[in-house]
């Protein structure tokens, strides 16, 4: 009878540098966890040598990422990789939620909507008034959590649905993309604050994500390179080696060419420098969790989820 987790149908060609580079877990770890619990089960070269499977090291993946929230591997070693899949899902749902904003209140989804319709009568002029008005009232914080998000993901969907035009969706993302990248700028740079650098990947020009991931970044204290949008990966790192920054975080609101976003974040994490934090965020990074965490990249799907992790990593030092 074969296990919840029987991989060996599939090919095993990763030897055990790659998957513990791939996974974020020592080798002794790797060793460790399946002589004793039996997590993984790879195959063997011509020599001997450990052999895992690209499914092994999704799972692999996973059990860091289930182990990191606080479990011990003796809790999870069992699971499927589908409940593991799942239980990383809440993990990461109940990290946002904790850091859901307090002002997410009926006023604000009066202004989210009043966003829409402005925007579908095209009505600039409206729209800006409303939207810086409605951030010097609220504060930053709470107005990128609870109405700049809303409003963009709103906008997706009607866009999605036929409801709204380009043109529509260029005008509140134009607005918006100027009110953040004033933000970033109103922020002081600090000495000692780490710095975090935010684009998007090559071929992606969405930019508004990767923007309110950066003004809320330097909101929360941090020193903020923020490169635009369609920046490939040879570029992200040599950047990220030059300005020795601590977190990359990559926005991806919608997945066009999977393999090729996927070929991105791949040649990232192996190539920015050890130390170097990896977060892709947006709902195209959610789509693709389990590839992106057998990477060993964090998955920040909301702003939410940003701010508490750059909180934990400020707090832990």
């Amino acid at each position: 009878m074969k296990s919840p987790h029987d991989t060996r149908q599939a090919p095993a060609r990763h030897p055990i540098a790659v998957a513990a580079e791939r996974t974020g877990l020592s080798q002794d770890v790797l060793r460790i966890w399946e002589r004793r619990y039996g997590v993984v089960e790879p195959g063997r070269g011509p020599g001997g040598q450990r052999l895992y499977a690209d499914a092994d090291i999704e799972r692999l993946a996973l059990l860091h990422a289930a182990t990191s929230a606080g479990r011990s591997i003796g809790q999870v070693a069992r699971l499927s990789t589908e409940a593991l899949s799942a239980l990383v899902d809440e993990d990461i749902a109940a990290r946002e939620r904790r850091t859901a904003p307090a002002a997410a209140t009926p006023e604000s989804a009066d202004v989210v909507n009043e966003s829409l319709a402005l925007a579908r009568s095209l009505d600039a002029a409206g729209l800006d008034e409303l939207l810086r008005g409605t951030a010097a009232t609220m504060g930053v914080s709470a107005f990128l959590e609870s109405v700049a998000a809303p409003v963009l993901r709103r906008l997706g969907d009607e866009w999605h649905a036929g409801r709204l035009t380009p043109a529509h969706e260029h005008l509140v993302s134009s607005l918006l993309h100027d009110m953040v990248t004033q933000t970033m700028r109103a922020f002081a740079r600090w000495r000692d604050a780490p710095t975090i650098m935010v684009t998007t990947p090559a071929g992606d020009r969405h930019v508004i994500g990767a923007a309110l991931a950066g003004a809320a970044a330097a909101v929360e204290g941090w020193n903020v390179l923020y490169l635009g949008a369609d920046l490939p990966a040879e570029e992200v790192v040599d950047a990220a080696r030059a300005a020795d920054v601590r977190v990359v975080a990559i926005s991806i609101i919608y997945v066009e060419h999977r393999d090729r976003v996927l070929g991105e974040l791949r040649v990232l994490r192996a190539r920015l420098p050890d130390g170097v934090t990896l977060i892709a965020g947006g709902a195209g990074a959610a789509a693709l969790t389990a590839e992106l965490l057998a990477m060993d990249v964090q998955v920040r799907s909301s702003i939410p989820g940003l701010v508490a992790e750059l909180r934990r990593m400020r707090e832990g030092g």
